[in-house]
C-alpha cells in the first residue's frame, strides 16, 4: 500500500513540479513579469501573482463540482482498521467534521480525548453514541477535556495537563477552525486576528507542547485539517495580522491565509524533526463539506448552500480523508519519503484519500522558513523550542503563566 501511495503522489507532483519550475518560484525566486509586478522595490514578494491566484480559484471552483465524482471510490463511512490502544486527541469534535472523526475512531476502538470549549455538549454526545451501541458490546473509549483555541492560555493549560500524564499520544488531529464568511475583521484577546489565530496559532502551539507526548507514542502523528482554499492566500510573515493596510481585510482572505501559514508551518515542522523521533506531519484537504461553518453565511447564502447537496460533502463524507491519514499505515512511510527526498512540503491528502500537490506559494522554502520564526514568537515559544523537545529539555511559553504562579 506504501508504493502505491508514492506512486500515485509521483504523477500528481511531477507535474507540479514542472510547473513550478516553468514559473521559476519553487524557493521564492524569479518568477517573470507577472511575480515581479508582485514585489516590491527590495525585491520581496508581497503578494500572489495573477495566474497563482487565478489558478487557486480555479481549484476551489473544481474542487465544488468534481469533487463528488473524484472521491467516488471511497466507501462511506470509510473502512478503518482496529485502533485498539491508539491515544488520539481530536479539536473541535463536537459539531460537523471533529465529530465524524471522533465518533468513528471511538468505535474502531481508539481512546479518543474529545477537546472542546462545550464539555457538557461532548459528554451527551457519547452517551448517545454508547446508546447506539449493542448492549453486549464494550463502552467507547472516550473522555472529555476542554480546550478554547481563542485562548492561547487554554492551549497550554490543556497541554501542560496532558503531558502531566506521561502517558504516549498517537495521534493529534487538529481539526477545529473558524471561517466567520462575511465578518469584519476580529482579533482575539491574545490580539491575534480570529483565522489565524484559531485555525493556525493555536494549533501550532498545541502540535509543539505535545511534542513529549507525540515522541513518547511513536510513531505518531499530527494531522492538520487543512482547505482548497489554502492555493488562495498568501502570507505576510511581518503582517500576519493583516493590519498594515498592505492587503485590504476580507473575511475569505483571513481564512486562506491562516491555511496557508499552517502548511508553511507544518513543512518547516516536518523538515526539521529528525526521522528518529518518528513524528509525522500530515496536512489533509476534506473537500467542501457542508458543517456549521455555513451559519457564519449571509442567510441568501445559507438558503443557497441548502439547494446544491449533490455537490457539497456531508461531514461524514469530509471525514473521510483525515481518517484515512490519521488510520491507515502507508501515511508514515510516504511521510518518510518525502522527507528524505528533501521535499519541500509536508505531506498533503485530498479529499479523494490520494496525495495533493500543495500550491506553488506552498513551495516557498524563504517565505516558510519567516513564517515558522514569526509563529514560534506570536506563541511565545523561543526560537529552538523544537530542538529543546526533541532532548527532553523544558520550554518556557509566555503563555499559560498564570497557571504557575
Amino acid at each position: 500500500m506504501a508504493g502505491d501511495l508514492r506512486q500515485r503522489r509521483a504523477a500528481g507532483d511531477a507535474d507540479g513540479e514542472e510547473e513550478r519550475g516553468k514559473a521559476g518560484t519553487s524557493s521564492g525566486g524569479g518568477g517573470g513579469v507577472e511575480e515581479a509586478a508582485e514585489r516590491g522595490s527590495g525585491g520581496r514578494k508581497e503578494a500572489l501573482g495573477w495566474l497563482e491566484w487565478s489558478r487557486g480559484w480555479l481549484a476551489t471552483v473544481g474542487e465544488f463540482f468534481f469533487q463528488r465524482i473524484a472521491a467516488s471510490h471511497l466507501a462511506n463511512p470509510l473502512e478503518l482498521p482496529p485502533l485498539d490502544g491508539v491515544s488520539i486527541i481530536v479539536t473541535g469534535a463536537t459539531s460537523g467534521i471533529g465529530l465524524e472523526i471522533a465518533r468513528q475512531l471511538a468505535q474502531a476502538g481508539a481512546h479518543v480525548v474529545m477537546a472542546v470549549r462545550r464539555p457538557k455538549t461532548a459528554h451527551e454526545l457519547i452517551q448517545k453514541w454508547q446508546n447506539e451501541k449493542s448492549e453486549c458490546s464494550m463502552p467507547l473509549n472516550v473522555e472529555v477535556m476542554e480546550l478554547d483555541l481563542i485562548s492561547l492560555d487554554s492551549v497550554v493549560k490543556f497541554a501542560d495537563a496532558w503531558n502531566a500524564r506521561m502517558a504516549p499520544l498517537h495521534v493529534l488531529i487538529n481539526n477545529a477552525g473558524i471561517f466567520a464568511i462575511g465578518e469584519p475583521q476580529s482579533f482575539s484577546k491574545d490580539g491575534y486576528e480570529q483565522h489565524m489565530h484559531v485555525n493556525h496559532l493555536a494549533p501550532a502551539l498545541l502540535e509543539m507542547l505535545l511534542l513529549p507526548s507525540l515522541i513518547r507514542g511513536s510513531p505518531s502523528r499530527i494531522i492538520n485539517v487543512n482547505s482548497v482554499m489554502h492555493t488562495l492566500g498568501f502570507v505576510d510573515a511581518e503582517d500576519m495580522n493583516l493590519t498594515s493596510g498592505k492587503h485590504k481585510y476580507r473575511s475569505w482572505l483571513g481564512y486562506s491565509n491562516s491555511k496557508l501559514a499552517q502548511v508553511k508551518f507544518s513543512s518547516i515542522f516536518h523538515k526539521r524533526i529528525p526521522a528518529e523521533a518518528g513524528v509525522h506531519i500530515v496536512c489533509t484537504s476534506p473537500g467542501i463539506v457542508h458543517t456549521n461553518v455555513a451559519r457564519d453565511l449571509p442567510k441568501i447564502l445559507v438558503a443557497g448552500y441548502g439547494l446544491i447537496p449533490y455537490f457539497i460533502f456531508d461531514a461524514q463524507e469530509g471525514s473521510r480523508s483525515t481518517l484515512f491519514a490519521a488510520s491507515d499505515p502507508q501515511v508514515p512511510e510516504y511521510c518518510e519519503t518525502l522527507k528524505s527526498e528533501d521535499w519541500p512540503v509536508c505531506a498533503c491528502i485530498n479529499y479523494d484519500c490520494n496525495p495533493m500537490n500543495a500550491s506553488e506559494e506552498a513551495h516557498n522554502l524563504d517565505t516558510s522558513h519567516l513564517v515558522w520564526e514569526k509563529t514560534l514568537e506570536m506563541i511565545g515559544l523561543p526560537s529552538d523550542a523544537l530542538e529543546k523537545l526533541i532532548t527532553g529539555e523544558s520550554v518556557q511559553c509566555r503563555y499559560g503563566a498564570e497557571k504557575s504562579e
